[in-house]
């Protein structure tokens, strides 16, 4: 896992030795970007899988059950995997929440939107999108674990999808030149706007149907 974040100087942000500032410190002596995007990729696939059929489709999510995700899928690997961040990070200059407050963030977000939104059995496919782009922008702007909150956040939004009868979500469609749309989504969500990203959302879930003859 590369470090793509400004950051604190803390434990959990030291780099792996002989990683020349490549990969995070890590429990496998990983040093190659490569070997761990691989080690990354190859367990998430099987924390979707697990996923999927460990939550029932009446499920109301919690800030427990997003520790347990993050923990399945890096358990083994980083000594902080299902633990919520040490270090202050932010992106392109825009400063995520502090990591003081993530656990009280994370008790909100779990009586708020997990509360209202899920399970996400809504009828109208614009309400399932709405459900989803106000869970996802919270989930990402609170920023709970020190990496893999992207991934972390699409993964709810295809167990959310799930629970509205939607096939996987596929979110090959926000990659590339879109990624600097969504980050201004997710920075829309400050003022509590989540129509930008409803419309990447949209997208996401006309792509995926399209792709499955839906």
């Amino acid at each position: 896992m590369t470090d793509r974040y400004t950051t604190l100087h803390l434990v959990e942000d030291q780099y792996e030795p002989g990683s020349n500032g490549a990969v995070l410190r890590n429990l496998l002596g990983i040093t190659s970007r490569e070997e761990m995007e691989h080690v990354e990729e190859e367990r998430f696939g099987r924390l979707m899988d697990e996923a999927a059929t460990h939550f029932e489709s009446d499920h109301r999510f919690t800030a427990q059950d997003i520790l347990w995700l993050h923990k399945t899928w890096l358990d083994g690997v980083f000594p902080w995997a299902g633990a919520y961040r040490n270090a202050n990070i932010g992106k392109g200059g825009f400063m995520f929440a502090a990591a003081a407050h993530v656990p009280e963030l994370m008790r909100q977000f779990e009586k708020d939107q997990l509360a209202r939104l899920t399970p996400c059995r809504f009828e109208q496919v614009e309400e399932v999108v709405a459900a989803l782009a106000e869970v996802h922008v919270e989930l990402i702007l609170i920023h709970p674990f020190r990496e893999g909150n992207g991934r972390i956040a699409r993964l709810l939004s295809v167990l959310m999808g799930l629970q509205a009868g939607l096939p996987p979500l596929d979110f090959t469609e926000i990659e590339g030149m879109k990624r600097d749309e969504y980050f201004a989504a997710v920075q829309a969500g400050m003022d509590l706007d989540y129509k930008p990203m409803e419309r990447i959302l949209s997208g996401v879930v006309e792509w995926t149907l399209a792709a499955c003859g839906r």
